[in-house]
């Protein structure tokens, strides 16, 4: 690695830059976009049969922007833009490799299928209080931590999406709602603390907070700094932020308490924010230190799985059973995390941007039970096949991917990771995640059988039509999950790039200091 940078003799050198061009300005897009497009609902805030129209059109253009961004990185490689025109690693700097921007698009994608499903779920009181300027601010957060080539920037747009998270999780003031967000507030706010203490620590070692600038550095550092005490302190941090056991009794104990599409939303996307900086900071910015904690993160992977999916066999309430499943599936993509190399760091990112689409379509799923059939208790629903096939037959595709099966995209990132494990001969590793398959597919097979295979014991009543606002976002994702199941290659080549990339970010580097290692 190259050798620590030095200042230039003349401070004023570093505000020399040349154009930025319409590339560099499309890393920030997304961000600038969300922020302009909520700022416009907070201005139309009475127009309340306008919001979703723009929302879902602002939605859309997020995926447009991002799908161009993606395009534009895997044809060209990792982009950088420098806020304030101040060279790196003075300047904020926005820096998208495939591993951002692969993240960025499957959230906006998520984003958007929530934005229409939010037409059937979310009424003019929700509209009044703000929904869909807090989720374009949870959007801008989330587009944030994606593309941010800075450590401190990280952590304000991780405030950023949990500002607007709590404002979400307490729309409708009641009190099971204000219950939840104590219990999610807390810890996400001890995982803050801990995470700013270790930037600041980390800026105390490295005098940097630019990512490619720590890569560079700290090979040169690491016999002389606690790197080690570092890594630990973001490990613990990001792990409170993904829900990794033991921290992760937060997650089921209140993302059944809001809005259906606001559990969808966190679902899909919260907990993947934190496992996307976890694989940030360890795999490219601290690889020997991560290889070192190896076995402290497989450990904490199985048991996240293991105790995810027994708490899920233990419930009955739909949304209750989801969350546990997220937990359970955090715990997969830490295992490929701990075992590294191409096949772990690429199972990993698979499983977490299958997980973004699955566990968001699960979540539309059983907001569509609830009102179907009026509870959000298996025991009591029951006979939803009958009455709706279409719906159930998603819904079962979705169990189906969720729980590893093929041909649906669940199948593919878990050969990956038990595959990775057994090449570096953790087979025990192998068997959690394997157990914790074949426990998925008994919890899901008991959701579907009691919910929707099961006889109704009243017969009746006529069926209640779904609306499309709600089925459609839900056909879409499983779709998706579907099309990735039977043709995974485009984007397994894409996750494969993206794992080489963090593995070796000399691409990544070179786009943050284009003149090749020093200033």
């Amino acid at each position: 690695m190259a050798a620590s940078i030095s200042p230039p003799a003349d401070l004023s050198a570093a505000l020399v830059l040349a154009p930025s061009t319409a590339s560099e300005w499309l890393v920030i897009l997304p961000v600038g976009w969300c922020l302009a497009v909520g700022a416009l609902l907070v201005m139309l805030r009475r127009s309340l049969g306008l919001q979703p129209v723009i929302v879902i059109a602002g939605l859309a253009g997020l995926v447009l922007i991002d799908g161009l961004l993606l395009e534009r990185v895997a044809a060209n490689g990792p982009m950088t833009m420098v806020m304030g025109r101040w060279l790196p690693p003075f300047g904020i700097a926005f820096t998208v490799d495939l591993t951002g921007a692969l993240f960025a698009l499957v959230a906006a994608s998520v984003a958007l299928a929530a934005g229409v499903f939010s037409l059937a779920d979310i009424n003019d009181s929700g509209r009044r209080y703000g929904f869909y300027p807090l989720l374009m601010v949870l959007m801008a957060g989330v587009s944030g931590a994606f593309l941010t080539g800075d450590i401190f920037n990280l952590y304000v747009w991780f405030e950023v999406l949990l500002i607007s998270s709590f404002g979400l999780l307490v729309l409708g003031s009641e009190r099971e709602q204000l219950d939840g967000t104590v219990k999610y507030g807390f810890l996400n706010l001890v995982a803050t603390t801990l995470f700013l203490v270790a930037t600041g620590y980390l800026y105390a070692v490295f005098g940097t907070l630019n990512m490619a600038d720590i890569a560079r550095k700290a090979e040169s550092l690491r016999d002389s700094a606690p790197l080690m005490t570092l890594v630990g302190l973001y490990v613990l941090a990001f792990g409170m932020k993904a829900a990794a056991f033991p921290v992760n009794f937060w997650l089921p104990a209140s993302y059944h308490t809001p809005r259906v599409v606001v559990s969808a939303l966190f679902a899909g996307l919260l907990t993947k924010v934190g496992i996307y900086a976890l694989i940030r900071v360890t795999v490219m910015l601290f690889p020997v230190e991560r290889e070192e904690m190896s076995f402290v993160i497989a450990l904490a992977g199985a048991l996240t799985m293991i105790v995810g999916v027994l708490g899920a066999l233990a419930q009955t309430d739909f949304r209750r059973i989801l969350g546990y499943l997220i937990v359970s599936g955090i715990g997969s993509i830490l295992a490929g995390v701990a075992v590294g190399g191409p096949g772990g760091v690429g199972g990993a990112i698979f499983y977490a941007l299958h997980s973004m689409l699955v566990m968001t379509g699960l979540y539309f799923a059983s907001g569509i039970a609830m009102r179907l059939g009026a509870s959000a208790s298996i025991v009591t629903l029951a006979g939803l096949y009958r009455r709706h096939v279409g719906f159930a037959a998603l819904t079962l595709m979705l169990c189906f991917a969720v729980s590893g099966l093929p041909p649906f995209s669940g199948f593919w990132p878990k050969v990956m990771l038990v595959k990775a494990a057994l090449d570096i001969g953790a087979w025990w590793l192998a068997a959690a995640l394997l157990l914790t398959g074949f426990l998925t597919t008994i919890v899901t097979g008991r959701l579907f059988l009691f919910a929707y295979w099961r006889e109704a014991a009243d017969q009746s009543g006529e069926a209640v039509p779904v609306s499309a606002a709600s089925l459609a976002p839900l056909a879409v994702l499983t779709l998706l999950a579907l099309l990735i199941g039977l043709y995974p290659d485009p984007l397994l080549r894409a996750i494969q790039s993206a794992a080489a990339g963090l593995a070796e970010p000399s691409a990544y580097l070179n786009s943050v200091f284009p003149a090749g290692g020093s200033q």
